[in-house]
């Protein structure tokens, strides 16, 4: 008989993929095309598009009510979930998304990416903080096994959670795979485009505090005003949680009118922008991977990130990492990155040579394995 594995897949949004959803996207094309002998059910929460069904051997389903609010989300995982489980009657249930049923009555891995609302709670809507606090030391205890995508993290899980060292296995994220290095005239071509020709600076992801925006335009501002150069700062991302300490920050910068928002792109734009910028900076206070870090190697661009949470563990020696607390650290990385031509090209190099580590096909295996230790 058929090895039947149930996953939700409500984050597999045509045109709106985030970190998780990508997460999913990419290992589970991999997954269900190595593995036809096994019947895959992904589970939607509303209509899903056809580029998400990878191959014969998935059978897509929709329940309702679609999950975008934590009632709501409570009735999908602990209602509706349940009552198709029994139907589909599959071998495991695999959450990529941190939530999971805890009242279905099957062999659960659950992918738990970071925990950030433990150490950070005021920094997200407070009924979703609310949720998670609630209802994770729930999920972790249901769980027959769980995955997480850092050292960092597994550390942290366990240290809060109290789950078995055994049961849990680190999958590192991969980087998109249109990323790669651009020519000199490519790069001309991008600064034309987005920084009227100038060199700049760029940002990648949610515009939320956790990200640390504000000591980021903080920062800029004093390089600007150090170096006085005409280098320009990108921010690519949606406002998720555009909060006050943001807001003020921004609105107090002398040099804002070389602040671009560019809001979401595409895979493509975002290789483009990356590969042709200055650096990308990601001095985030909290990571539980910091996936635009291994993108930025892939696009071959230096990288300024942070020495907190798993982000020194995904850099190895191939970024500067600063205090993220600490403007004064974050403007130095910038005027060394802008001012140093060889420390450019060092970073790059050890770049190329730290991305090996990290393929959504090395995604895809490692998750696959840890499918093969729960069943």
């Amino acid at each position: 008989m058929k090895t039947r594995i149930a996953v939700n897949t409500r984050l597999l949004l045509k045109d709106k993929l985030e970190g998780i959803g990508w997460f999913t996207y990419e290992s589970f094309k991999r997954i269900v095309k190595s593995h036809k002998d096994v019947e895959f059910h992904f589970i939607f929460d509303r209509p899903w598009s056809d580029e998400f069904i990878f191959a014969d051997n998935v059978i897509p389903h929709k329940i309702y009510p679609p999950a975008r609010h934590p009632f709501l989300m409570y009735l999908w995982y602990e209602h509706s979930i349940p009552y198709l489980l029994k139907k589909i009657n599959p071998d495991l249930f695999i959450s990529p998304d941190a939530l999971m049923s805890v009242r279905a009555n099957v062999k659960k891995l659950t992918v738990i990416h970071d925990i950030n609302f433990v150490h950070y709670p005021e920094q997200m809507p407070w009924i979703y903080a609310k949720m998670y606090l609630k209802y994770t030391p729930l999920i972790v205890k249901a769980s027959d096994r769980i995955v997480t995508v850092s050292n960092y993290s597994k550390q942290d899980i366990i240290k809060h959670y109290d789950f078995p060292e055994n049961k849990i296995d680190v999958v590192y994220n991969g980087a998109n795979p249109t990323f790669s290095g651009l020519n000199n005239e490519a790069k001309q071509a991008v600064k034309q485009k987005y920084s009227s020709g100038k060199d700049y600076f760029v940002y990648v992801g949610a515009l939320n505090p956790r990200k640390n925006l504000q000591r980021m335009f903080t920062a800029f501002d004093n390089f600007k005003a150090r170096t006085q150069s005409d280098v320009k700062y990108l921010i690519v991302g949606e406002k998720m949680y555009w909060s006050d300490e943001i807001k003020n920050s921004y609105n107090a910068m002398k040099f804002k009118d070389d602040v671009v928002f560019l809001g979401r792109l595409g895979p493509k734009e975002l290789n483009d922008i990356i590969g042709s910028s200055l650096a990308l900076t990601y001095a985030s206070v909290f990571e539980g991977f910091g996936i635009p870090v291994v993108e930025a190697f892939y696009a071959e661009t230096p990288v300024i990130t942070s020495n907190v949470s798993s982000l020194p563990e995904v850099a190895g020696d191939a970024a500067l990492l600063v205090d993220p607390f600490d403007v004064e650290s974050i403007t130095g990385a910038m005027i060394k990155i802008a001012s140093n031509e060889n420390l450019r090209k060092d970073l790059i190099e050890k770049g190329k040579e730290r991305r090996k580590f990290f393929s959504w096909d090395k995604t895809a295996e490692s998750l696959w394995k840890s499918i093969e230790k729960t069943l």
